[in-house]
């Protein structure tokens, strides 16, 4: 049996809050994506405004997404850390193009970032694991990240295991080898804003093409290596 779900509608902002090029606070991506998430961080609604759904693939093209946590962002690019077991991990090491999108539902606003991924550097890795609270350490050794378990009782049971070794008075956890972050460096970089009437606003920032040159009519020059133009809805 299929559910028709076609006339659900939500109306997105009224025409007067258009999201013009003269409202972008930088001519560069980073600056321009902080803009929106600190107002997103201003918004009690939105829970986790640092969520973003990542998307990767195989080699043959096979795609995936899920959702993780922006841990990190800056010109460098976007920061997040896994399990290097994990079906994300995996698909990254035979294929680093990634996609990443944030969205902000009360906002009406998304993000959406493309590139090639990276691993950060163990000393990186290993600052942030322990920025982590006790149980979220404890908790990377429990699972073996998208493999498959007989049921629930089998993460408790090696939780007890983990705990008992670790979760010691003084006693540091260390960093597993197979737990780390990785950056996302973005070659486009396109922020999106919805509208009633369905004429959504799309300003997309890019690396421009080899020899290409901005016309400033379509194509505008940006900071930073970066260009920028509208594209339609």
């Amino acid at each position: 049996m299929s559910t028709d779900i076609g006339g659900m509608r939500h109306n997105y902002k009224e025409r007067e809050d258009i999201f013009l090029e003269k409202d972008l606070v930088s001519k560069e991506p980073f600056n321009q994506f902080k803009a929106w998430f600190d107002e997103a961080c201003t918004r009690k609604e939105i829970l986790e405004p640092n969520a973003m759904c990542l998307s990767t693939a195989t080699k043959d093209g096979h795609p995936s997404a899920r959702f993780v946590l922006c841990k990190g962002y800056g010109k460098e690019g976007f920061k997040f850390f896994t399990h290097y077991g994990s079906t994300k991990a995996k698909q990254m090491e035979e294929n680093p193009y990634v996609a990443a999108t944030f969205y902000w539902e009360i906002l009406n606003r998304s993000v959406r970032i493309e590139g090639v991924v990276e691993k950060l550097s163990e000393e990186e890795s290993t600052k942030y694991f322990h920025s982590r609270p006790t149980p979220s350490q404890i908790a990377v050794y429990i699972g073996d990240q998208s493999s498959p378990i007989e049921s629930r009782d089998v993460l408790y049971e090696r939780e007890k295991v983990v705990e008992a070794e670790y979760k010691k008075p003084g006693k540091e956890i260390p960093r597993p080898k197979f737990w780390g972050g990785y950056i996302i460096r973005p070659h486009s970089v396109e922020f999106w804003q919805g509208q009633r009437d369905r004429l959504h606003d799309r300003i997309k920032f890019r690396k421009p093409k080899e020899g290409e040159v901005p016309d400033e009519k379509i194509l505008h020059q940006g900071e930073d290596g970066w260009v920028f133009e509208r594209i339609s809805p």
